[in-house]
């Protein structure tokens, strides 16, 4: 007897180890996304800035409440919240989860990487790591390829791309320039991560550790990046264009232009199962699904004004999970 497919999915999206698809770099694999364009929305508990959803082995959201200093839990079974107040002065930005179900966040007020371990569903002891440079640590991922263990992350204020090796709890810090934004992994384990200001792609190469760049061309602002493998894909908030980099190649292939030009302002972009682009535009308060083999996009309108998405996931069964910064709202389009 045949396994359906998205059981299948769902199965292998929960072995740790196991990276069918990068997506945002996330712990459960994204699965198909086939959307009949129902959109539902959640007030967070505390509207303050909310931001940067995760998905956990156990399917709830995660999310970082960046100026309440707080971490959030959405259960879609239940459709109930929990929140956690952080140690002062955390003031969360980026969060990922490993396959331990611990919770790892960037703390963006005060230069720290945030370790809390979940024991039966609740927060254990809280560990705040110093980064070696300080600054303003930003967007996380978790590198769960076997052997390797590790968490990265943007270092905005301190322009560096750091390293954190959960074994040893070693930090190794790259230098790079113009505030480094988001991040992704492509299927060789180099690193590449969007400077806006920069209009640049950086990437560190997973052998050297030698930083390299690509330019994007002025006026391209680059926010987020996700990764399909070796398929790369770039939000550019300044002009509204979707851009594709061959990780292999070290180049941009196409970019493509949104439904909404460049007034759309592209923020957030993830990836499913099988290389269809989620990206949002915020200034339209729209999300798109791109689909690279037929070169076009599907626009979802939001129920709410002024969602202000800064990250978006998918969930192993192919919905698309968001975070209104600006409306306070968690929504999933499926």
């Amino acid at each position: 007897m045949k396994t359906p497919m998205p059981c299948l999915l769902a199965t292998l999206a929960l072995v740790p180890g196991l990276v069918l698809a990068g997506g945002s770099n996330y712990t459960v694999t994204p699965g198909l996304s086939n959307p009949s364009g129902k959109v539902r929305e959640w007030p967070v508990p505390t509207p303050k800035f909310a931001r940067d959803p995760a998905i956990g082995l156990d399917g709830n959201i995660y999310i970082a409440v960046m100026h309440g200093n707080r971490l959030a839990r959405f259960d879609p079974r239940t459709e109930k919240f929990d929140e956690w107040e952080l140690p002062p002065g955390t003031r969360p930005h980026g969060l990922v989860l490993d396959e331990k179900r611990t919770v790892w966040m960037t703390g963006n007020g005060n230069g720290t990487l945030l370790e809390i371990p979940f024991n039966n569903g609740q927060p254990g002891k809280m560990v705040a790591h110093p980064t070696p440079s300080g600054g303003s640590p930003h967007t996380i991922i978790f590198d769960n390829r076997r052997g390797r263990e590790a968490l990265w992350f943007t270092n905005q204020g301190a322009n560096k791309v750091t390293r954190y090796e959960r074994a040893s709890g070693k930090m190794t810090e790259f230098s790079t320039r113009d505030g480094p934004y988001g991040l992704a992994m492509d299927k060789s384990g180099n690193v590449w991560f969007c400077q806006a200001s920069g209009q640049r792609v950086g990437r560190i190469d997973a052998a050297s550790g030698q930083v390299t760049e690509i330019d994007l061309g002025a006026g391209s602002l680059p926010r987020r990046i996700a990764a399909h493998g070796d398929d790369l894909w770039v939000v550019r908030y300044g002009d509204g264009k979707l851009s594709h980099i061959d990780a292999r190649a070290a180049r941009v292939t196409r970019s493509y232009d949104m439904p909404a030009g460049a007034g759309g302002n592209p923020y957030a972009v993830t990836v499913d199962a099988a290389g269809k682009v989620w990206a949002n535009e915020i200034g339209t308060d729209t999300v798109t699904l791109f689909d690279p083999a037929s070169g076009k996009f599907r626009v979802f309108p939001l129920p709410t004004k002024n969602e202000g998405i800064r990250k978006m996931v998918v969930d192993a069964s192919g919905r698309l999970w968001y975070m209104g910064s600006h409306s306070g709202k968690l929504g999933v389009v499926q």
